[in-house]
């Protein structure tokens, strides 16, 4: 029983501290964003990586996302004889929720785990040692642009995936089943209201900072591991370490900016 409860309490103070590192971690790279002198290419270069090669994956989820929402809102709206409210349905469910949330997770798989990764290798490398050995911040050359290129990449991401996945929502409502194009999009326009978008776009400016900041302090901080892993097995547990938390942090932050923006 005592060793348990050991055991217990010693889970509790090394989550409390990993958590207290994560947010000094926070803090650094903050405090090297809004610090000159400003490194432009490294940013472009995140920006390239988190947002132009995750386009297609976005594309192509929104637009089977869009479909499958009008396919199912069409089924419920015919038995209550509102499918004219369908434009309405597919916006509202794209902007306010699904849009962020489906983005972020796509994001994460395709990018997160991918710095978390690399973060990690370079951490076992030592070559962040070699960076500071040189007197190279690493939380301005490696953090701070992942960071900003998130908070800049997943809201534009988020606002393709919303009108591909509308105009994949139009193909199944209006040209497959015959639903009128101009109730279709005017239903749309007389619903969405101005909040709904400021809380789409809100949400995928916190899943931004939320995915690169996971992912970046996962691989940054690998070797404070208690469980002592390193190596190619270290990497290959925290990235899904990283994975997992992040999905679990978008879908718990959206509930709270729900509730909260609501």
């Amino acid at each position: 029983m005592d060793t348990a409860k050991t055991l217990f309490l010693s889970t509790i103070d090394y989550q409390i501290k990993r958590l207290g590192l994560s947010g000094i971690f926070l803090y650094r790279t903050f405090y090297q964003i809004f610090t000159p002198p400003y490194l432009l290419e490294p940013l472009l270069k995140q920006l390239a990586f988190i947002g132009a090669r995750s386009l297609l994956v976005i594309v192509v989820a929104g637009l089977f996302v869009g479909m499958v929402i009008a396919l199912q809102f069409y089924d419920t709206l015919v038995r209550f004889g509102s499918v004219s409210l369908l434009g309405s349905a597919v916006g509202l469910s794209l902007i306010r929720e699904l849009g962020p949330v489906l983005t972020a997770l796509m994001i994460i798989g395709r990018a997160g785990s991918a710095m978390c990764a690399e973060i990690g290798i370079m951490r076992v490398d030592n070559q962040i040692d070699a960076l500071e050995c040189m007197a190279i911040d690493p939380y301005r050359y490696l953090f701070s642009p992942r960071i900003l290129a998130g908070v800049i990449s997943v809201p534009l991401l988020t606002a393709i995936f919303i009108v591909v996945g509308i105009f994949g929502g139009y193909f199944v409502g209006v040209i497959l089943f015959g639903v009128s194009p101009g109730s279709y999009f005017q239903n749309m326009s007389d619903t969405v209201l101005n909040r709904d978008i400021i809380m789409g776009f809100s949400k995928s400016l916190v899943f931004g900072l939320l995915i690169v900041w996971i992912a970046c302090d996962k691989g940054f901080n690998m070797h404070l591991d208690r469980r002592g892993i390193y190596g190619s097995e270290g990497v290959s547990r925290i990235t899904t370490e990283a994975v997992v938390l992040s999905s679990i942090a978008i879908l718990f932050s959206d509930y709270l900016l729900s509730a909260l923006i609501l």
